[in-house]
Parts: structure tokens; C-alpha cells; sequence
């Protein structure tokens, strides 16, 4: 029995109605609150099976939590190597889970250093954030959802793009499910525009730094398969600001009482703002990817900052 949650599809019932029809795939459902559970599930099982017995992640926020959470549910040991800027919050979430929680470094890449060391004890195994064929490979169930839960076959889906794992898996998932006609809108904030970049050089680029409130977006290097798959696939970049994306999660949480993270309300803020680019779609289904680095308090100071 999968530990992840078969998520609802929710129809937009505001909005214009010249846009077509909107469709949220609630993501932000799932138990550890983003779409990654599958994911990490998938791989966590993989390794499980070979006999690992001990989980390794660096990750400040969902990916720590998802695989915290597989750990429980499956009774194998999970150690989370977090960077100094992690939220406290997240910390005991991760402490709750019963996680063994490490601070280590100034930022993600230093934290994640940590846990390579960790990883190459005999019975662990290093569950990465979002670059692994297994991982997409999971986070592409949501696609066989949509298969049975759409009247109709999407002509667009939103998606917002960090390091590559969502897209690569919905990529995948349409693939195997024979809807290779349907096209991706990828969105990014503008100070985490690394897909962006790379699909506008057609060549992988790393970006100096992060400078977005959307920090599940912040991966300066998107995995090399997300830039393959622009190239094979319709896939369509775009960006978006941060006050847009903090307006879409305000709004998101007023009309679904659902609280999502910036990274998240940046794919709604396309919505929300009736982009140009959605004008030539009638048929869009929004993958709500969620994110649980976020309460109502930093929301709203997020907001102050920005005004």
C-alpha cells in the first residue's frame, strides 16, 4: 500500500471564464505536504529492498520531511542534514517524524556535503532531493491520476521548476501515458530562473545565487535531464515575480484554506494574473505542488518585506 495519498482535482469555480477550463491537482494534500512523498517513496522502497537501513537526506524543508516520513511509516532509520537558514519549525517537524537532524553549513551545498560522508556507510543511502531516474519515476503517478480523473486530455499543465524533479516525473508521466501532446508551462521566480536560463542558452547554467522568497526553487543548477527534456518535449519557461508569487498564496489560502509556499504560488500567480501566455489553452490542470516551509506568520511577513 503506497504511503502517498491519491490527490483530488479540484475545478476552478472563479476566475474567467473565457480561460477555459483550471483544474488544481492538490498536491499540497499529501501527508508530508508536497508532491515529493511520491517521489522519495519510490525510491526509499528501491533501496529498502537491497537492504539499506538507513535513510540520508540534505534538504531545509520538503524533501527532509517526505523522506523523515517515509522513515517512519516504514520503520528504517533517517538521518536529515539541514543548513544553518533552516526554519526552527521545520527542525521539529523533522525531530517530530523521528528524524536524526544535523545543522551543518551556511547553505544547502554545505549541508549536502555532509551528508555524502553520511551516505557511504554500508547500510545507508543517500536520498537526493530531486535528480534520480527513481525519483521521477514515482512523481509521475500523479500523471496516471490525472488519466483517470481528466474528461479530457489537458492541453496545458503548470508546474513550477526548482531543481527538475516534478517536471522530469511529469515528463514521464505523460510519456507512458501517451499524452506526449500535452504542453508544460514551467515557472520560476526571477532570482531562481536556472531552467530558464539554461533552456534560453541551451546549455546548463549555474546561477551565482538565490535571491527569491521561494527557496524550495533555489537549486542554481536544474538537473541535466529537465534541459534535455525542454529540448524534446513542449515544455515552455516562464518567471514570475515574488510579489506575485506571495499574492497567489494569500489568495490560494482565502479561496481552498490550503497553505502553500512561494514556490508553489508561483505557478498559481500564472493563474491568478491570467498570463498571456495561457491564451492559446482551453483545457489547464495546475499541479498544486504545496510545501511545508511555510505557516500564515511567514506569509505575511513575506508580504510586509515586499511592499
Amino acid at each position: 500500500m503506497n504511503l502517498f495519498f491519491k490527490t483530488p482535482l479540484l475545478d476552478r469555480l472563479e476566475g474567467n471564464p473565457l480561460m477555459g477550463t483550471v483544474k488544481f491537482k492538490m498536491e499540497a494534500y499529501q501527508p508530508s505536504s508536497s508532491f515529493k512523498l511520491r517521489g522519495i517513496e519510490h525510491l526509499s522502497r528501491a533501496v529498502m529492498a537491497r537492504g539499506v537501513t538507513h535513510l540520508v537526506a540534505s534538504s531545509g524543508g520538503n524533501a527532509g520531511l517526505s523522506v523523515a516520513y517515509v522513515g517512519r511509516k516504514l520503520g528504517i532509520r533517517v538521518s536529515v542534514v539541514v543548513p544553518k537558514t533552516t526554519p526552527g519549525f521545520i527542525i521539529e517537524k523533522l525531530m517530530r517524524e523521528g528524524a536524526r537532524v544535523t545543522v551543518h553549513g551556511e547553505a544547502w551545498d554545505e549541508a549536502h556535503e555532509l551528508a555524502l560522508t553520511l551516505a557511504e556507510a554500508p547500510d545507508a543511502a543517500l536520498i537526493p532531493p530531486f535528480d534520480h531516474p527513481l525519483l521521477w519515476e514515482g512523481h509521475a503517478s500523479m500523471i496516471d491520476e490525472l488519466k483517470v480523473q481528466c474528461p479530457l486530455q489537458p492541453d496545458l499543465i503548470l508546474l513550477s521548476v526548482g531543481g527538475g524533479g516534478l517536471l522530469n516525473g511529469v515528463v514521464e508521466g505523460l510519456v507512458r501515458n501517451h499524452w506526449t501532446d500535452t504542453a508544460i508551462l514551467a515557472v520560476e521566480t526571477e532570482g531562481a530562473a536556472s531552467f530558464y536560463q539554461s533552456v534560453k542558452q541551451q546549455a546548463l547554467i549555474s546561477l551565482d545565487r538565490i535571491d527569491t522568497v521561494a527557496t524550495s526553487l533555489g537549486a542554481k543548477r536544474v538537473s541535466k535531464k529537465a534541459l534535455e527534456n525542454a529540448r524534446d518535449f513542449k515544455i515552455i519557461p516562464h518567471l514570475v515575480t515574488d510579489e506575485a508569487a506571495i499574492d497567489a498564496c494569500l489568495r490560494f489560502a482565502d479561496e481552498y484554506r490550503t497553505l502553500v509556499e512561494p514556490a508553489c504560488g508561483a505557478t498559481l500567480s500564472v493563474i491568478y494574473q491570467e498570463a498571456e501566455v495561457l491564451k492559446d489553452f482551453s483545457r489547464i490542470v495546475v499541479i498544486v505542488c504545496g510545501g511545508a516551509v511555510v505557516n500564515l506568520e511567514k506569509l505575511q511577513a513575506w508580504k510586509r518585506a515586499l511592499k
